[in-house]
């Protein structure tokens, strides 16, 4: 196990408030193996670089509709040009923070076991393919559910079918919306294991 502080990078789509709180915790120094070397985020108008530039951390637009040709997105080829921002950056671990793009080869084989994502759901449930955002929490209230909350997870080719790292539980209420649920789980799960996992997957290596 090293000391040195592994580079990281954060991926984004949206308003960044996961990649806040990673920022949160690197201010208060709880991210000791860590370093903040770059956002990479798939929308050129994501709040999230705005939170970037305000913590100093480089970043980059990587734009997931210069990847589309006639409703079919090219993930590989975009895989590809990821695997190449975050090659020349250095980048020891990767963390998808709300970002919506599903990874491919070859960027999966080479940062296989140093890829995280935080889900709003304690996978298995309410998982995979067409389970994000809203989604999660409309699903669960649907089910009828009472306990909700998040899954940190490696990233592999299965979606959210990573090994899971950490989970914390929410408790769903009777008056819940998906839009307060959704408030609940991020504000008291993802925002809390998110940078614990981070923390523990740079500290493995």
């Amino acid at each position: 196990m090293s000391n040195t502080k592994k580079r990281t990078a954060v991926l984004v789509s949206g308003g960044g408030t996961n990649l806040q709180a990673i920022i949160n915790a690197a201010s208060r120094g709880e991210l000791p193996h860590s370093e903040l070397s770059l956002v990479v985020s798939s929308e050129p108008d994501a709040y999230a670089l705005r939170r970037a530039k305000e913590a100093g951390i480089p970043s980059r637009i990587l734009s997931q509709s210069g990847f589309c040709r006639c409703d079919f997105f090219d993930k590989a080829s975009y895989s590809q040009s990821l695997l190449q921002i975050l090659d020349e950056n250095r980048i020891d671990a990767v963390v998808l923070a709300g970002f919506l793009v599903i990874l491919d080869e070859p960027l999966l084989s080479a940062y296989q076991g140093r890829i995280i994502n935080v889900h709003p759901s304690l996978i298995p449930a309410f998982c995979g393919e067409g389970f994000h955002g809203l989604f999660v929490h409309e699903a669960a209230l649907k089910r009828g559910v009472k306990i909700s909350g998040a899954t940190v997870h490696l990233v592999n080719n299965i979606t959210d079918g990573g090994a899971i790292l950490m989970q914390k539980a929410v408790a769903v209420r009777d008056d819940d919306t998906p839009e307060t649920l959704q408030r609940r789980v991020m504000e008291e799960a993802e925002w809390v294991i998110l940078p614990r996992a981070l923390e523990a997957l740079c500290a493995s290596f």
